[in-house]
C-alpha cells in the first residue's frame, strides 16, 4: 500500500473507468469541432487578478474557494477556478480578435480547482469542457451554443436534463433593477456576510441555496420586469431560435449563475437525478469581461460543461456508453522464437492501425490466455514451436471460440479481414 493518497476532494482517473471520461469529453467536443470552434489550451495557473477582476471579488469562487499563492519570485498566482477568463486572456494576448474573423470560436478541456467542501458531484479538482465565441453580439451565437450543448448531451444518451434560461439585462437596464432589488433585500433578516453582498452584487443573493434565505426571497423583484426594449428583443430572439431548433427549455426568472461577468443571456443545464448538485453545466453572455481584464470591447458568449457531473448524470439514468475495447488483437507466444516473431507481428499490426497487445512477462499458455480474455480483445493470435515449424499461427475468435491456422505472412491481412 502506498504511503500517499490523492488529496482530499480530488480523484484519480484509472482504467477502465477513465475510458468513460474520455468518451464524455469527446462527445461534448465533437459538435464544437464541426461548428468552427478551434482548440485552445491555457496554463493551469494565472495571475490572481485575472480572476479577481473577471470572475468578481465578491463571488465565493474568488473570496473563499480560489487556490492563491505567491511564487519564490513574488508573483501572485492562482490555480484556475474556471475557464472563461483564461481563454479570453489567451485570445487577447495572441490578438486573435485582430485577425478579422469575428467571432473567434474556441473550445477547451481541462482541470479546474476550487477549495470547497467535498461531496458527491462537488470536488476540489474537477474536469470541464468549455466553448467561447468571442467578439460578436448576436442572439444566434447564444442559441448556437445552447443547441450544441443539447446535441452533445443527447448524443451521449442523456434525456432527463433540463435547460434553464434567463436574461440578466445589460448596463442600461440592470442598474435600475439592482436598486430595486437592493431596497427589497435590505428589509430582510439576513446574516452580516449576505448583507455585505447586497451592496456589492445583490444578484448573487438570489443564487443563495440556503432554504432560510430562499423563503425570504418570495416576492423579490424579477429582472425580467425591468429589461429594456433592446434586451427584451434580444432575449426573445434567442428563445425563438432555440425553439425553432426543437430544443426544449424552461424560463427561470431567478437564474443568475455564480459569476459577476454575465450579461443578457444566462442558462444552466440541470439533472434532477443528482440531488443538491444538480447543475451539470451552464454559461451565458459576458459582453463586458474583455474591458474588465484590460482588453477592448468584445461582446462574447460561452459555456462550460462538467465532465464529472455528466458522468454522474449518465449513471443516474443508467446509460451505458458504447466504449470499444482498447485492444482488438492479443498475441500469445509460447517459446522464445514465437515471442520474437509475434512481437514483430504486433508491431506490424499497430502500424496498420490495429489495436494490438502482447503477453509480456514470459507467462505460460494458461496465464497468457487469461490476459487475452481480460484485455477484451476480439481475436487472439497464438503460436508455439509446432506452429512455427509449419509456417502458421493460430487465429482464435474470442467470442465464438473458433480457431484457424493462418500463414505467418498472411496474418495481418487475415486479422484486418476478421475485424472489418
Amino acid at each position: 500500500m502506498s504511503t500517499f493518497k490523492a488529496p482530499k476532494g480530488t480523484y484519480d482517473l484509472i482504467p477502465p473507468f477513465s475510458a468513460k471520461y474520455l468518451a464524455v469529453r469527446d462527445a461534448i467536443a465533437e459538435p464544437l469541432r464541426k461548428s468552427g470552434y478551434g482548440y485552445v489550451e491555457t496554463p493551469g495557473f494565472e495571475d490572481v487578478n485575472l480572476f479577481a477582476r473577471g470572475v468578481g471579488e465578491s463571488t465565493d469562487i474568488v473570496s473563499k474557494e480560489m487556490y492563491a499563492f505567491e511564487t519564490k519570485g513574488g508573483d501572485k498566482l492562482a490555480l484556475r477556478p474556471e475557464g472563461t477568463a483564461s481563454v479570453l486572456r489567451a485570445a487577447l494576448e495572441s490578438n486573435l480578435h485582430k485577425q478579422g474573423n469575428l467571432p473567434v470560436k474556441l473550445w477547451y478541456s481541462g482541470s479546474y480547482y476550487r477549495y470547497e467542501r467535498p461531496q458527491k458531484g462537488r470536488y476540489r479538482h474537477f474536469s470541464q469542457v468549455g466553448a467561447e465565441a468571442i467578439g460578436a453580439e448576436d442572439p444566434a451565437l447564444d442559441a448556437e451554443l445552447i443547441i450544441l450543448a443539447d446535441q452533445a448531451y443527447r448524443s451521449l444518451g442523456l434525456r432527463n436534463f433540463r435547460i434553464l434560461l434567463n436574461s440578466l439585462g445589460d448596463k442600461e437596464c440592470r442598474p435600475v433593477y439592482r436598486e430595486a432589488l437592493q431596497d427589497f433585500l435590505r428589509a430582510l433578516d439576513l446574516d452580516e456576510e449576505t448583507r455585505r453582498r447586497i451592496e456589492i452584487n445583490p444578484l448573487r443573493v438570489l443564487d443563495d441555496k440556503r432554504e432560510a434565505v430562499q423563503k425570504q426571497l418570495v416576492g423579490a423583484p424579477l429582472l425580467r420586469d425591468y429589461l429594456c426594449d433592446a434586451c427584451k428583443a434580444y432575449h426573445e430572439e434567442v428563445r425563438a431560435l432555440i425553439t425553432a431548433a426543437g430544443v426544449v427549455f424552461e424560463d427561470d426568472a431567478k437564474l443568475v449563475r455564480g459569476l459577476d461577468y454575465y450579461t443578457r443571456t444566462t442558462f444552466e443545464f440541470v439533472h434532477d437525478g443528482l440531488g443538491s448538485q444538480s447543475a451539470v453545466g451552464g454559461g451565458g453572455r459576458y459582453d463586458g469581461l474583455s474591458e474588465m481584464i484590460g482588453g477592448p470591447a468584445l461582446p462574447s458568449v460561452g459555456w462550460a460543461l462538467g465532465v464529472d457531473r455528466t458522468v454522474l448524470a449518465l449513471e443516474a439514468e443508467g446509460v451505458e456508453l458504447d466504449i470499444p475495447a482498447a485492444t482488438s488483437v492479443f498475441a500469445v507466444a509460447i517459446g522464445d522464437e514465437a515471442r520474437r516473431l509475434l512481437f514483430g507481428k504486433v508491431t506490424e499490426l499497430r502500424r496498420e492501425g490495429v489495436a494490438a497487445d502482447f503477453s509480456f512477462g514470459g507467462k505460460g499458455l494458461k496465464g497468457a490466455m487469461k490476459d487475452a480474455n481480460r484485455s477484451g480483445a476480439r481475436l487472439a493470435v497464438v503460436a508455439g514451436e509446432r506452429d512455427l515449424a509449419e509456417g502458421v499461427v493460430q487465429l482464435k475468435d474470442m467470442e465464438s471460440g473458433e480457431q484457424q491456422a493462418v500463414p505467418v505472412d498472411g496474418l495481418v491481412d487475415a486479422v484486418k479481414a476478421k475485424l472489418a
